[in-house]
């Protein structure tokens, strides 16, 4: 009886599907496939589900504004997304619309089920709502306030994305969240790598649990859109409830058919983007401990991939198609770049600039030069033939086995971290000390000499079996390129593609190579830069053009002036923060452990409305430093943080990491 495998369950979030997805959606679902790829290399039975979330307001007002219902609205774009996936090589196993019966008769079920046990239950709710967001907040949540007279909020905007919110005034069902508050927190102790990275863990039990959390209003009646409340139709059953359940529903949680809910759950690991983590490590665990169900192993939320004047924005002309690159320059140039370039848990920047060096240095340059100049010598000495592994003839042979050797071992940490950019990154150091060992080797020199022959043949093989470590290390990113490799070594054999191949170097028995296209060519710099912006610039709405007229603007009014010598007498200093924690029953306040070079200290600041703890952690600030310590809110303040204001946000004033702590501001 054959060995039963591990398993292996991983979810992306479900799409929106509200608008044509851009590569900031490619993102996640790319890494998320590499790491299906990883898993299946090295044996597991691997689940890997995506989807879409189709239901809520803001489909309902995009069908009724294009006069049809909301799935005649939604299918062209589902299809849209799913030949996206298609087109990025994504080997999901299963794609689930969150309107399908497989999905609705289940969400009913658990709605019914929270119900009747009483965590779920009917009263009034009046609070701010974000419908691009679908999400609800409280006063103290929202940023860029107005207020009226009486000091009265009168508009605001959603503290995750920016969008307006509204007024709602309605009946709703309510999740008694402050039930389970003190055992998620119990939890989060017992399970340290529940949430990853690290700092988004803080972030929620500082600023959502330990305030005190709310019981969540689960239900609307101001739309139609959605899966109705059962016996109660004229609610809809609010989308975290019926979203996050996704990751049930496409297994057969709650149905006759369950066997792949019993075989894959709990899910292994929900990747999330970072501005979706309060659903997924707060709603999500606390409504599956209501149910008595396992909760998630991991919740990884990865950063954004930001373009440099921020967000992406039709409006602003800096949206990427994905569609557009892999047409241009291939998938596997894209898919390199996309988890190259940024470490999985931070934000990142896409710079046209940083594409092309990408394609030019590390894939034409570093990976392609090598296999050429490796099967052009082979092909030279050797009539293209290699025959089996004889072990090292010299220490460059065994400096380079060492390498390789390590080189599995530290990229299978990285991914089992879902560490993306460091796993590639120790495949480049593999390719850099092969290409190294070609200069050390010299094997130009030793065709030369007929004793040299038994070396000369030992530096071919290092170079090829090097190579095909290379390739088995890329297949779960580049889905086309190891195969190139591997054909152009003549490495037909699926045992010297597998992961078990390469956890020892000298695994090629005989290989006959062949000379292939190159794997990347080259690209123009200015010319590929050039066309990337102007894509990008093509993604902005047109606008009419309108006179304007042009009015005097009035100067602003400067403070009153002050003598060199009373302004001299302020200390400005730099110092870097070290942590950050809300201050209690201060919604606006935040204490700050900074680092002065010369001592540490705790600042006040009232920049909560603008910054999430874990945004200012690192950063080095302009602070006052010679100001007399008060005490705000019981808080001790040692100082002030500089900011500017502009369209009522606060910013601080940040300096070059280059400055060391303690440097004095002149």
């Amino acid at each position: 009886m054959p060995e039963k495998k591990k398993t292996f369950y991983l979810t992306t979030p479900i799409y929106y599907p509200s608008g044509k997805l851009h590569i900031g959606h490619a993102y996640t679902t790319v890494a998320g496939d590499a790491m299906a790829r990883y898993k299946r290399l090295q044996g597991y039975d691997v689940m890997y589900l995506t989807g879409t979330d189709e239901h809520g307001q803001k489909i309902q007002q995009k069908a009724e504004e294009q006069n049809i219902t909301p799935i005649e609205y939604l299918d062209p774009v589902v299809a849209d997304i799913q030949s996206l996936w298609k087109k990025l090589d994504i080997s999901n196993d299963d794609f689930i619309r969150t309107t399908e019966k497989r999905h609705t008769k289940i969400i009913e079920q658990v709605f019914q089920k929270l119900l009747d046990q009483g965590d779920i239950y009917l009263d009034q709710y009046e609070g701010w709502y974000s419908i691009p967001d679908e999400t609800f907040y409280t006063e103290t949540q929202l940023v860029d306030v107005e207020r009226n007279e009486k000091g009265e909020v009168i508009s605001g905007k959603s503290p995750d994305s920016g969008h307006p919110v509204e007024l709602i005034k309605e009946e709703s069902y309510f999740f008694r969240m402050s039930k389970y508050a003190d055992r998620l927190l119990d939890y989060y102790e017992k399970n340290p790598s529940f949430i990853q990275p690290e700092s988004r863990k803080n972030e929620m039990i500082n600023n959502f649990i330990k305030p005190g959390l709310e019981d969540l209003a689960v239900s609307r009646t101001t739309f139609d859109w959605g899966i109705k409340v059962p016996n109660h139709p004229k609610h809809v059953i609010y989308v975290w409830i019926d979203a996050l359940f996704n990751y049930l529903t496409a297994i057969g949680y709650g149905t006759d058919q369950d066997e792949k809910y019993k075989k894959y759950w709990p899910a292994n690991v929900h990747l999330v983007g970072k501005e979706i983590v309060r659903f997924h490590t707060i709603y999500w665990p606390i409504m599956l401990m209501a149910l008595d169900l396992p909760l998630p192993k991991q919740i990884f939320a990865h950063g954004w991939l930001l373009m440099k004047d921020g967000k992406m924005s039709k409006s602003k002309g800096n949206v990427v198609d994905p569609v557009t690159l892999i047409d241009r320059y291939g998938l596997d140039a894209l898919r390199y770049y996309l988890l190259r370039e940024v470490p999985f848990g931070a934000d990142g920047v896409f710079t046209p600039e940083g594409f092309v060096e990408r394609v030019n240095y590390d894939l034409a340059n570093d990976l392609g030069n090598l296999l050429n100049r490796t099967v052009a010598m082979v092909q030279k000495y050797f009539d293209g033939t290699l025959s089996s592994y004889k072990g090292p003839v010299n220490e460059f042979d065994e400096e380079l086995k060492a390498v390789a050797e390590q080189t599995v071992k530290a990229y299978e940490e990285a991914m089992e971290n879902l560490e993306f950019s460091v796993a590639l990154s120790n495949v480049w150091t593999l390719i850099s000390r092969t290409n190294k060992y070609i200069d050390q080797t010299a094997p130009w020199v030793l065709a030369k000499d007929e004793a040299k022959r038994k070396e000369l043949h030992s530096v071919m093989y290092h170079l090829a079996e090097s190579l095909r470590i290379t390739a088995v290390l890329l297949t779960p990113f580049l889905t086309k390129t190891p195969e190139k490799i591997f054909f152009q070594l003549g490495i037909e054999e699926e045992k010297l593609k597998s992961w078990e191949s390469i956890l020892s170097f000298g695994a090629i028995q005989q290989a006959t190579v062949q000379k292939g296209e190159p794997l990347f060519p080259r690209l123009e710099v200015e010319e590929e830069v050039a066309y990337i912006k102007e894509k990008m610039q093509g993604s902005a709405p047109k606008v009419e053009e309108e006179k304007v007229e042009i009015e005097e603007t009035e100067l602003p009014e400067l403070g009153a002036e002050i003598a060199f010598d009373d302004f001299s007498k302020v200390d400005l200093r730099v110092a870097q923060v070290l942590e950050v924690a809300p201050v209690k029953k201060a919604d606006r306040l935040l204490k700050l452990q900074l680092d002065f070079g010369f001592e540490k200290r705790q600042i006040v600041s009232g920049i909560a409305k603008h910054y999430q703890t874990d945004e200012l952690v690192g950063k080095k600030l302009v602070c006052v430093a010679n100001l007399t310590p008060v005490k705000l809110r019981g808080e001790i303040s040692q100082g002030m943080i500089l900011t500017g204001e502009t369209g009522g946000k606060l910013q601080v004033l940040e300096v070059d990491q280059s400055l060391a702590n303690g440097t004095k501001i002149l």
